[in-house]
């Protein structure tokens, strides 16, 4: 049996970044993912992506965010078990902790932190019959590779974030893009539909609202789409049929460990530390909720900062450390070397 000091459920942005804050405490993780790669959503659905949230970065791709993680914590030595799935939960008489897998591997720590995002998920599906017949074929729910859309006929439909921001980044590598919404009115950034306005007065995206897509043509492949506007219907050639209508999120086995879960999302205690309703389990990232959550890649990593401190008190609650600035410290390899280092983060008295 593995054992660690924290057993993270979940290996996208906020779980990476915890494994930093809990190497500066001098704490270990164990990190179990169902993916077969570190990343989450970033690597899984869009790895191409621009991200224009992260500070101290006006855009950064997904995937160079979450290199740039595994870079940052590869000092910290983390152990991974990637392409399982954490099925059960078992506290013990020393409040210890020991998870399983569905293959079998266990995995004993003495704190648990699930940042399992939106936990297991699949695409929401538009109402249109013969929808799955050109499923890999024309129609995509992700864009993992970019690239395959360039000079081709791209037609998106949505009116959230994703839908925006694909067709602006697919703007300048593809053929056309359209971009289709059933409302005048968008649930995107206010910066991006001002972006999409701009495009369309350019002729780089032809938008049409009030609109939908309600049907699917082409022999063996997609060759059009069936546009809906006030009663109308015409077709519209394309190469691809993009519907990004948000995902159908699912806890998964997480649901079944006793948690206090509201809609689909873990309750925690958002005052101290991210702690759910059992004392040494935390939830942190997407996958919690508490008054005004809001599901952004910072407020997790702010989110991990505070419940690496709580397992930290927790584990050692006759112990006072004096945090200091890593600008001060240093974060050099986790090694004999660093001994110094450490003892300057954390000035522990017994």
């Amino acid at each position: 049996m593995k054992e660690t000091d924290i057993i993270i459920i979940g290996a996208g942005p906020t779980g990476l970044f915890a494994v930093f804050e809990a190497g500066l405490l001098r704490l270990k993780c164990h990190l179990i993912d169902t993916l077969p790669q570190p990343g989450g959503q970033l690597t899984e659905l869009y790895p191409k992506k621009p991200i224009f949230d992260i500070p101290g970065y006006p855009s950064v791709g997904a995937g160079e965010l979450i290199d740039n993680l595994m870079e940052q914590i590869k000092q910290f030595q983390p152990e991974f078990t990637l392409s399982e799935t954490a099925v059960t939960l078992e506290k013990q008489a020393d409040d210890t902790f020991i998870v399983t897998t569905d293959k079998g591997t266990q995995v004993k720590g003495k704190a648990v932190a699930i940042a399992g995002g939106l936990g297991t998920f699949e695409p929401r599906k538009p109402e249109i019959s013969n929808l799955a017949d050109y499923e890999d074929k024309g129609v995509e729910y992700f864009v993992k590779n970019p690239e395959r859309f360039a000079g081709k006929r791209v037609v998106i439909a949505g009116g959230g974030d994703s839908a925006l921001d694909w067709s602006i980044y697919l703007s300048s590598i593809a053929q056309s893009v359209t971009l289709v919404h059933r409302r005048n009115e968008f649930r995107a950034a206010l910066d991006s539909v001002e972006k999409v306005k701009e495009l369309k007065a350019a002729g780089k995206i032809n938008l049409i609202t009030p609109c939908e897509v309600v049907g699917l043509k082409g022999e063996g492949k997609l060759s059009a789409v069936v546009l809906e506007k006030e009663g109308a219907q015409e077709e519209l050639p394309t190469d691809y049929f993009i519907p990004l209508f948000g995902l159908t999120p699912k806890l998964g086995p997480i649901a079944d460990w006793g948690l206090e879960i509201e809609r689909n999302a873990i309750k925690v205690n958002n005052a101290l530390d991210y702690q759910t309703n059992i004392e040494g389990v935390y939830a942190i990232g997407d996958v919690n909720t508490y008054p005004g959550k809001l599901k952004l890649i910072l407020c997790g990593f702010h989110e991990a900062t505070l419940m690496c401190q709580g397992v930290y008190n927790r584990l050692y609650p006759t112990k006072k450390y004096v945090l200091k600035y890593t600008t001060v410290a240093g974060v050099d390899g986790f090694d004999g070397s660093r001994k110094e280092a450490e003892k300057a983060v954390i000035q522990s008295i017994e």
